[in-house]
């Protein structure tokens, strides 16, 4: 019978160097906390178990991740990598017959396809422990592997190597997998005797490969994968690297974007074929953008919805909104969370919409604010309206109905309702429903002073003139 795979993620490190209150592998990449990106790549391999080692900020830590159905132990003392291994003895030592990967729940960037080759590797070659290795241009903070002439294996780290060692470009990836029942019986063996003082994981491998257990290194195909976040510069340099994938894969999936340094895709965002993303966009979130849209310079997506033929113009905001087919909006439009633009919808510059329902073929060209609106299809809201939606105690809905049109100018007191196909004279102030197909004018009375500019002119200058001297 085949042995199980296991899985553990170390995330029970404070991460002093990254400087932060909270834990750092909460910190997130385009739209996913580290740990979440680490723990999609583990789960892929479909593990019979996976745990997540915590300790600091454990409470965050968990909650994070309790959904991906993860089990959780906790380590109390922090004194290294072997240690922390140790710490999950109790879940693991009723599984001796299974095979177990080890992680750190900071290195974000490994694909899956890169650990399923590790855990082939490790089977095929029938190793009791098999290391990630890579080779890197820059091998400062790393371990080295450091192979003997007679075959022997090696991991030292780099406080502890010396400059012959230093030199060495070949990298412990600090990811591992493990033989259960071996691991367990070699972890208690492990001394601190290193110029940390801490236990350190990699002399399992030393003590494997002096035991003549079958020991070797599966060498990874993505060395730039290697990016494990120990300071703000390095969860820089992962952004950087997981922005260029994404663009890879939208690019490769038939989507255009124009200036891959300058846009900001997250991860889970979907683009459909033949859209063409312009410089200086920002797509966030759960966003999913359909095909031949344009979404121009400066836009700022977060978990919308955009339908086919849509164009976004430059500098639009818009969170938590759906757009349907063959709308265009902005540019300098705001659309809140909980808009809806129906299909064919025009929407133009300094418009705001909040909780609104926007109606299909309705139009609203300028400066103009609809919140917690329903408006109804083939509406004109005239350019300086506004829904006066908020009575100091609680939101007020407003309904305009199929075929309205609002003069510019006009306000509307919620709660109120404009009739199917009636007419709002610009300038009016509505607080009572207005009737279908009826014309509804609200306006102070107009009164005019014949020569009153005149008298007021003349009679200025003569008051000036007399305090002359």
């Amino acid at each position: 019978m085949k042995n199980s795979l296991l899985a553990l993620v170390l995330a029970a490190g404070e991460g002093t160097r990254f400087r932060s209150e909270t834990n750092k592998v909460l910190h997130p990449l385009l739209g996913k906390s580290m740990i979440r990106l680490v723990l999609d790549a583990v789960l892929s391999l479909a593990p019979e178990k996976t745990y997540v080692l915590v300790g600091y900020e454990r409470q965050a830590v968990m909650e994070e991740t309790a959904s991906l159905g993860v089990e959780f132990v906790h380590q109390k003392e922090r004194k290294g990598t072997a240690r922390a291994v140790l710490a999950a003895k109790a879940v693991l030592q009723d599984k001796e017959g299974d095979d177990v990967i080890v992680m750190p729940a900071d290195l974000p960037l490994l694909r899956t396809e890169t650990l399923r080759a590790l855990v082939a590797s490790h089977r095929k070659q029938g190793n009791k422990a098999t290391v990630l290795s890579a080779d890197v241009e820059n091998p400062a903070g790393f371990g080295r592997i450091v192979r003997g002439r007679d075959g022997g294996l090696r991991i030292i780290e780099e406080k502890d190597a010396p400059p012959s060692v230093r030199k060495l470009k070949e990298v412990n990836t600090a990811v591992y997998v493990f033989a259960v029942r071996d691991l367990l019986r070699a972890l208690p063996r492990i001394s601190n005797n290193n110029k940390s003082g801490e236990y350190y994981l990699t002399d399992v491998i030393s003590l494997f490969s002096r035991a003549g257990k079958k020991v070797n290194v599966f060498k990874t195909a993505h060395p730039e994968d290697i990016i494990q976040i120990n300071t703000r510069s390095d969860l820089s340099r992962a952004a950087g690297a997981f922005r260029e994938r994404k663009i890879q894969e939208l690019s490769a999936d038939g989507a255009t974007v124009l200036s891959p340094a300058s846009t900001w895709i997250d991860l889970d965002v979907r683009i459909g074929q033949d859209t063409i993303i312009y410089p200086s966009v920002i797509i966030e979130g759960q966003t999913t953008i359909g095909s031949r849209c344009r979404i121009y310079p400066g836009a700022h997506l977060i978990n919308c919805r955009i339908g086919n033929d849509v164009a976004v113009l430059s500098s639009t905001v818009m969170e938590e909104t759906t757009v349907e087919d063959h709308v265009q909006v902005g540019p300098f439009a705001r659309l809140r969370p909980k808009t809806i633009l129906r299909a064919g919808a025009r929407v133009g510059n300094f418009v705001e919409m909040k909780n609104t329902d926007f109606g299909q073929g309705s139009k609203a060209g300028h400066l103009s604010y609809l919140g917690d609106s329903e408006i109804q299809e083939r509406v004109n809201i005239g350019a300086g309206t506004i829904t006066c939606n908020y009575d100091g105690l609680k939101k007020n809905r407003t309904v305009i109905e199929a075929g309205a049109f609002i003069g510019s100018g006009v306000e509307l007191v919620a709660p109120v309702r404009i009739g199917k196909g009636a007419y709002v004279a610009a300038g009016s102030v509505i607080t009572k429903d207005v009737s279908p197909e009826a014309l509804a004018v609200a306006r102070g009375r107009q009164v005019e002073r014949a020569g009153w500019a005149r008298r007021i002119r003349k009679n200025g200058r003569r008051e000036k003139g007399k305090h002359k001297p």
